[in-house]
């Protein structure tokens, strides 16, 4: 059995998850001055078509926020929502400009948002994994592209493919409470480290 299998097998990866979302929730509900919850029901390695797959193929319209890996570690990240869920998570985060699904291509102050919420979650992934390898790594400014989920898999990996075919995928369901009422939703965070940088987190993890 190799890294990557003992890996999933001992759903480290998870763990690893569900410590990023925790921090990423405690931020959100400060930030929104409301209740939220994250956590992660399923992480785990996987390929590039598979990634495409998961975020439910590659004619898919959805909201992405990418952004690079820096420091010891290097590589590309990926948060992406539905286009409903990125649009109601914006509303939450700018209540008094509500905007709709077919304005948040377009709408300046909504991607605005989108890039913040992409920004602290991606960053709280990022920490828990630093803390729990013992590297330091940061994220760059985040960029955020509406687009079918092939042009923004191909745009986002069109240098690391060259190199690399798996993903650290972790799936993400946030959870609001607001008046007694439950909303979910649901993102996809997927980690593309260098080959050299993957080495480096299946070695430090498969020592755990």
């Amino acid at each position: 059995m190799n890294n990557e299998d003992k890996l999933n097998e001992l759903d480290l990866l998870k763990e690893l998850g569900n410590i990023g979302a925790g921090n990423a929730a405690t931020a959100l509900s400060q930030l929104l001055n409301k209740e939220i919850h994250m956590n992660v029901p399923l992480a785990k390695i996987v390929s590039f078509n598979e990634m495409m797959d998961l975020m439910g193929g590659s004619d898919r319209p959805v909201a992405a926020v990418f952004l690079r890996m820096e420091g010891e570690l290097s590589g590309s990240l990926f948060f992406v929502l539905s286009l409903d869920d990125a649009t109601k998570l914006i509303n939450q985060l700018i209540p008094e400009k509500k905007i709709s699904v077919e304005e948040l291509p377009s709408h300046e102050l909504g991607l605005s948002a989108l890039q913040e919420l992409g920004n602290i979650i991606s960053a709280h992934y990022l920490t828990a994994l630093s803390e729990c390898i013992g590297l330091a790594v940061t994220p760059s400014v985040p960029q955020v592209t509406i687009d079918m989920v092939g042009a923004i898999v191909v745009t986002g990996l069109l240098e690391i493919s060259q190199v690399s075919d798996h993903s650290i995928f972790i799936d993400t369901e946030l959870t609001e409470t607001t008046d007694n009422q439950i909303e979910k939703t649901k993102g996809h965070f997927f980690l593309i480290p260098y080959p050299d940088s993957f080495e480096k987190i299946l070695a430090a993890l498969g020592e755990k």
